[in-house]
């Protein structure tokens, strides 16, 4: 009999949920066995894994977070590899493994994959920031979130004549920032993919609440490097993984100091991760885990799910990690043809 093993790991996205379900529920119903990994790859190395069943996943589309917990915990990095998995693997008979991760989890699948570890990709990250596909799900919840929060910004924005740069989350990629940026409306998008000019900005925003206009949207991804040049670090967690963030405080001052306009700032954070998926991201991600579950039944290996135009497919995983995803040059001009 199959045994799968399937696991989420890295940053929790919403829709992780739906994804394991859909995994569980199409291997279940050609008689495989499949079976849950606590807290990522930390989970397959010390061995807390649990069958799971098709009860075992009901009710669990419109959750947040994922019932199985993750980690960034690395097998490369915090252990010998696949030896580090391969007792639990040969105890449980656990035959290939589903990954749900980002770019970084992916990279570890495939190190894994060029091991002998059979492996299978699915792409989840808000960022979207994964080559091979056109969306990852996770990224259409993170979007609407900011996008509302941007809605209600606006508002008091406009109250006391004020700028309001907010701060969203994208490592390498602008893709949530140009997103809810066009969605809500912002006077200006900042991104990683392009530098940017404080005193042009400035002198736009000025002439902007010169001519009637009281307020003043600015979106920040927080890749986008500080006013010196530098990336803005929060700290490293407990894995020593570098933490971006804060460089919208930088930012925010010296727009103030050019402006003469009081300018506060929102650091959205985790609130991007948080809460129930969208309908659009509930269906990606059950069409995703439905196509992982037969890729692994297939015994393809060294694969990740895509979604194309509208088709879900299969890519190379090495192909999927090589690089990320950022934004073309092509959809950053229609940026600065709607903002000029």
């Amino acid at each position: 009999m199959t045994h799968i093993g399937v696991l989420t790991a890295g940053g929790d996205c919403p829709g992780l949920n739906a994804a394991i379900r859909g995994v569980v529920a199409r291997a279940v119903a050609d008689g495989a066995e499949v079976s849950g990994i606590a807290d990522g790859w930390a989970g397959l190395m010390d061995g807390r894994v649990r069958q799971l069943s098709r009860d075992d996943v009901r009710g669990i589309l419109t959750r947040g977070g994922t019932i199985l917990g993750t980690s960034r915990t690395d097998p490369f990095e915090h252990g010998d590899g696949l030896t580090s998995l391969r007792p639990v693997l040969e105890e449980t008979g656990m035959d290939r493994v589903v990954v749900i991760g980002g770019d970084g989890s992916l990279r570890t699948a495939a190190r894994l994959g060029d091991e002998g570890l059979p492996v299978v990709g699915v792409p989840k990250t808000i960022d979207n920031d994964i080559e091979g596909t056109d969306i990852s799900f996770g990224f259409d919840t993170a979007v609407q979130i900011v996008t509302d929060a941007i809605d209600r910004l606006t508002t008091t924005a406009e109250a006391h004549n004020r700028i309001m740069v907010v701060e969203v989350m994208g490592r390498h990629s602008g893709w949530i920032a140009i997103h809810a940026g066009l969605a809500g409306g912002a006077e200006a998008i900042l991104v990683p993919e392009r530098g940017y000019d404080l005193d042009e900005l400035a002198a736009r925003i000025v002439t902007r609440h010169r001519s009637g206009r009281d307020y003043s949207i600015v979106i920040v991804a927080e890749g986008v490097p500080g006013p010196s040049g530098d990336m803005v670090l929060a700290g490293l967690d407990l894995t020593g993984f570098e933490r971006l963030g804060g460089v919208s405080n930088l930012i925010a001052a010296e727009l103030e100091a050019r402006t003469g306009y009081e300018t506060r700032v929102m650091i959205l954070g985790h609130l991007q991760r948080g809460g129930t998926p969208t309908a659009f991201d509930r269906v990606l991600a059950t069409r995703m885990g439905i196509r992982a579950a037969e890729a692994a039944l297939a015994g393809d290996s060294g694969v990740m799910v895509a979604c194309r135009g509208q088709e879900i497919t299969l890519v190379p995983l090495s192909t999927a990690v090589a690089l990320p995803r950022t934004v073309p040059e092509s959809r950053l001009a229609e940026v600065d043809w709607f903002l000029a």
